[in-house]
């Protein structure tokens, strides 16, 4: 347990809500990976800003990990090309943006067919370190051990930042590439305001 910082889970390229929740409490922030994977979260999805809007890139994981496999016993599934797929989706979404350039290589090794990470988790962890060294956030993670159900003494994120659920983050606008065409849409992956703001991505969070 612990009695300072935040506990937060570990997303496939996670919201900028927790991006800001992770400058807030940082340094010490703990990363859940006892729990059971639960479906339909930021865990294995991430949300971008399309030319129709609101566009969801899924890593699919294989068969069998249902809600009694632990998230670091989580294994991707490689049975269809979804890595050139959430590659094309972010190229097609953000060529156009600021600092998509700035931060293409770094990013596009994660695409690479020949990079086949064997768990989600692991996946998650490798993107997160390039998060942080990107958003300049200094965090000393540590991981569970063991499963709590509830952490009293600290802020846990875990349920709370969900697809499914309004952000309580008040988030000022930004400028997004696409925001002619559907206004501005908060609450995206952290790569929505990386590739728009880029060094300055801090300033803002």
């Amino acid at each position: 347990m612990i009695e300072k910082g935040a506990v937060l889970p570990m997303f496939y390229l996670p919201p900028v809500e927790y991006f800001a929740s992770l400058n807030t409490y940082k340094p010490d922030i703990l990363i859940e990976r006892e729990e059971h994977f639960p479906k339909q979260t930021y865990r294995n999805r991430a949300n971008i800003y399309s030319p129709e809007g609101i566009l969801t890139l899924v890593v699919p994981v294989v068969k069998g990990s249902k809600t009694h496999t632990k998230i670091k016993d989580v294994k991707i599934s490689y049975d269809f090309r979804w890595q050139r797929i959430h590659w094309q989706s972010l190229e097609a979404c953000y060529r156009r943006s600021a600092y998509f350039e700035y931060y293409e290589d770094d990013f596009a090794t994660f695409y690479d067919k020949q990079k086949q990470t064997t768990f989600l988790f692991d996946f998650n962890e490798e993107l997160l370190q390039l998060l942080l060294k990107f958003t300049k956030i200094k965090a000393e993670i540590k991981y569970t051990d063991e499963y709590h159900a509830k952490y009293p003494s600290v802020p846990d994120f875990r349920a709370s930042i969900h697809p499914k659920k309004e952000s309580e983050l008040q988030q000022k606008p930004y400028f997004q590439v696409f925001e002619e065409r559907k206004g501005f849409l908060k609450n995206l992956s952290i790569v929505d305001l990386l590739f728009n703001q880029g060094p300055q991505s801090i300033n803002y969070l």
